[in-house]
């Protein structure tokens, strides 16, 4: 576990250690950041928020933000304005069968299952089912808990247990993957067989930090740089992958989208 510092995005767009932030680099938990976003401007953000997100955010997206808000590992959870973006994604595809790999507290699980018909369907997976459990009450209150299928451990072996049976691939319109980032390339071998041709692959944090444009021997916070070489791997394969059409976009800490095409 490692410590998230607060900085002022107008005066940085990358993380660097401190001496002081070295000493608090292996203190579990976070601290909160001004803003879960690569935006250079603090007010520009806010805009955002306060012009197009919050007037339009779900009463229970908001309870649940506001819940997730007081966790020390709150900013495991996506920004409001990356759940508005999975929300309007879903519908714009019409997905009907949708899956999503890390789940934390589940406000990018809600803002996808409320975006969801009625009959709709969302398979989960989070290694912790006490995160989850956090989020549940709000979730079952937005009366979208009948759609989601919440599967406690590692998601490999059961995205390797979904492939073996045939009826399986390509039956998932959207799958969303916010997890361990050195596990990337792995789900990606294993997801880009189970979303159907059209579907819609959404890989979170892959600009991580803006770090992934940083010269190697930038001083870094030892979380940003033990998984910077895999969101790079990442986006190099996704970027050289003929079976999707890929659009990279600076919303949250980047989130890259994969239409499958073959």
């Amino acid at each position: 576990m490692f410590t998230f510092t607060k900085y002022s995005h107008s005066q940085i767009s990358i993380m660097t250690i401190t001496n002081e932030e070295q000493q608090q680099n292996q203190l579990p938990g976070h601290k909160e950041l001004s803003h879960k976003s690569l935006l250079q401007s603090d007010a520009l953000y806010q805009y955002i928020l306060e012009t197009s997100v919050y007037p339009r955010e779900h009463e229970s997206l908001k309870e649940l933000r506001e819940l997730t808000e007081k966790h020390p590992w709150n900013l495991l959870a996506i920004p409001p304005d990356e759940g508005q973006l999975l929300s309007m994604l879903v519908k714009v595809i019409n997905a009907k069968n949708a899956m999503e790999i890390g789940v934390y507290t589940g406000y990018s699980l809600l803002s996808t299952a409320l975006a969801l018909p009625s009959d709709g369907k969302i398979l989960a997976m989070d290694i912790s089912r006490e995160y989850y459990e956090l989020g549940l009450p709000v979730i079952e209150k937005a009366g979208v808990a009948h759609k989601i299928d919440f599967r406690e451990g590692p998601a490999l072996p059961l995205l390797d247990q979904l492939i073996k049976d045939e009826k399986n691939k390509g039956s998932f319109d959207f799958i969303f993957v916010d997890a361990d980032k050195d596990n990337y390339l792995n789900y990606h071998t294993r997801v880009i067989e189970l979303v159907k041709i059209g579907g819609v692959i959404a890989y979170d944090n892959t600009l991580w930090n803006g770090s992934v444009a940083a010269p190697p021997d930038a001083p870094l916070l030892d979380y940003v740089k033990y998984y910077r070489d895999f969101v790079i791997e990442l986006n190099q394969t996704l970027s050289l992958d003929s079976r999707v059409e890929i659009c990279q976009l600076p919303v949250g800490d980047g989130i890259t989208l994969c239409r499958r095409i073959i």
